[in-house]
């Protein structure tokens, strides 16, 4: 599964940052011996969530996750990279890696929950929290995804420790429920009859994780540990996630030392950081992540219905030359040619779209073959109307900005106006992409869990409509004849190398139809201070504060 990375953030300033990059290898505080425990650590924040009721639609924001809901949480995994490959382990919630069995054509999950697993009130974790759980995604209203809640046929509470979910049919992607970057696991004897928006959105006294967040509206999240904590203790008193203007003010509290630790997007300032060095702190950046950014086409929306359209805009546009100027200072050169996530590699087949490369030629030939002629202006046009496009990010990413003016030039050359438009991440987020109200979109989209799932995003029955309530996250709108069953065989085939070559199938069917066009892996960016001490490293699915509870500062 997937979330839409909502932390679209500007970069106004440069500030002469203390970094030592790390380079691709594994990022590390360098503090070394034991951690020191006490003190309070203060890190910076691109975003402030919009709610902290994480199964609703407001409930979408990576930031959410990286400040609240990872640390309070509990879910069934954690990742960690074995052999070079990000996959699932067991969280301390469950004592084992749970079991999955195919009994009479459905499929049978077993979970056998930690018995010393507690709530903060030191009620236990039970399997009626996963009935709960499951309850509220696939019944309720207002759901941010329901996919995969919505193909669980049952979850059998009778045994307290071991919630044992039954699907309606073989799922492959059961292990992002319950355990990703999405929702967690909720609990029942807090909520049950109660309104869970109106309980949570606003913050929440409760965990179930080694940390109790309280959330300061327009200023900070707090985060204290659980006393009721059944895993390793935090080493921290206390851990600030400080809400910050823009990345200028992220940077200038970064250099400041008002905040330990900040992870910001890749914009070219900060990549321009990230290769200079002094003593005063840490780097390390990665291209192997979860995210894959692309230019998100409405598939629906005249003239981007028309397949020669998209496969001219395709034609017109340099992605190697445009990834280079970005994230060369990153040894990134060349673009995606897939929609799934970079750490996702082996459910890929770029020969969809790696095609697709600058061909003046071919722009001419598919746009008077759709009825287009070139105008004197250097525009195309048909029956009167000149070939324009209206193309929104948030605004104020100085990247993507020039992203967006980059494009410009390049479309111009072909004959293509394009306009901006762009808006609030609110606005984009919670309105226009939904709504169908775009033609073309830069963002990127942030993997919740280490499996494929393309099928939320792609598949014609997750098109919003009155039928998936208007939930559905198929904001292009792409409907391509056969995408629908190779997407839907990756999500319930339990056949690995099925998977796989289902998922290339889909990749090439996609890039055949030019659904969007993949442009970078957005490159993940850590800058943390040497007064961190314990491990610093980067989780594609949770941030590099996944494992705050493991850091101290030195004395």
């Amino acid at each position: 599964m997937i979330r839409n990375r909502r932390s679209l953030v500007a970069l106004i300033a440069l500030f002469a940052i203390g970094a030592a990059a790390c380079g691709s290898s594994s990022g590390s505080s360098g503090g070394g011996g034991s951690v020191p425990t006490g003190g309070t650590l203060v890190l910076g924040a691109e975003q402030e969530p919009d709610c902290a009721d994480w199964i609703s639609s407001c409930g979408g924001s990576s930031w959410g996750v990286y400040t609240i809901q990872e640390h309070t949480m509990p879910r069934v995994f954690n990742y960690a990279k074995k052999n070079g490959v990000w996959t699932e382990v067991p969280n301390v919630l469950v004592t084992k890696m749970p079991t999955a069995k195919t009994v009479g054509g459905k499929q049978v999950v077993t979970y056998d929950l930690n018995p010393k697993a507690v709530w903060s009130d030191g009620q236990p974790i039970t399997a009626t929290d996963f009935k709960y759980t499951w309850d509220q995604i696939a019944t309720g209203k207002d759901i941010y995804d329901t996919t995969g809640y919505d193909k669980i046929e049952s979850v059998d509470d009778s045994k307290p420790t071991q919630p044992v979910v039954t699907f309606k049919e073989p799922y492959a992607s059961w292990k992002g429920l319950f355990g990703g970057g999405l929702y967690g696991i909720f609990p029942s004897h807090i909520l049950q009859g109660k309104d869970r928006d109106a309980e949570m959105k606003d913050g929440y006294s409760w965990s179930g994780g080694p940390w109790i967040a309280k959330w300061a509206k327009g200023s900070q999240v707090t985060l204290t540990p659980n006393p009721k904590w059944y895993g390793d203790k935090p080493h921290l008193d206390k851990v600030i996630f400080k809400f910050l203007a823009d990345t200028a003010a992220e940077f200038q509290a970064f250099k400041s030392g008002e905040v330990a630790a900040i992870y910001p997007q890749p914009q070219p300032e900060v990549i321009a950081a990230v290769k200079g060095s002094t003593s005063g702190a840490n780097s390390y950046f990665t291209a192997d992540t979860g995210n894959s950014e692309a230019l998100w086409l409405n598939n629906a929306s005249a003239p981007l219905d028309s397949l020669k359209v998209r496969q001219a805009i395709a034609y017109s546009i340099d992605r190697d030359a445009m990834i280079k100027s970005l994230f060369g200072g990153l040894g990134v050169t060349k673009a995606s040619q897939s929609l799934n996530a970079p750490i996702l590699s082996k459910y890929s087949d770029s020969s969809g779209f790696v095609v697709y490369k600058p061909n003046p030629a071919k722009v001419k030939s598919l746009l008077e073959g759709d009825g287009y002629t070139k105008a004197s202006d250097g525009f195309y046009a048909k029956a009167g109307k000149r070939l324009s496009l209206t193309m929104r990010t948030t605004t104020g990413n100085k990247r993507r900005i020039l992203t967006e003016q980059i494009l410009q030039e390049q479309l111009k050359k072909s004959g293509i106006e394009l306009k901006l438009d762009n808006q609030s991440a609110g606005d984009l987020f919670g309105t226009s992409l939904p709504n169908g109200d775009y033609q073309v979109a830069l963002y990127a989209q942030t993997l919740t869990a280490i499996d494929p799932g393309l099928c939320t995003i792609m598949c014609s029955t997750n098109i919003p409509s009155d039928a998936n309530g208007n939930s559905g996250q198929n904001w292009t709108r792409s409907n391509v004849p056969g995408l629908d069953k190779q997407l839907e065989t990756v999500d319930s085939s339990i056949v690995e190398p099925t998977r796989i070559t289902a998922s290339k199938k889909g990749d090439v069917l996609m890039g055949d139809a030019v659904v969007s066009l993949p442009f970078d892996p957005m490159p993940n960016i850590l800058l943390w201070s040497k007064k961190i001490v314990g491990p610093v490293n980067d989780d594609p699915i949770f941030s590099m504060f996944i494992n705050i509870d493991q850091w101290g500062l030195k004395k």
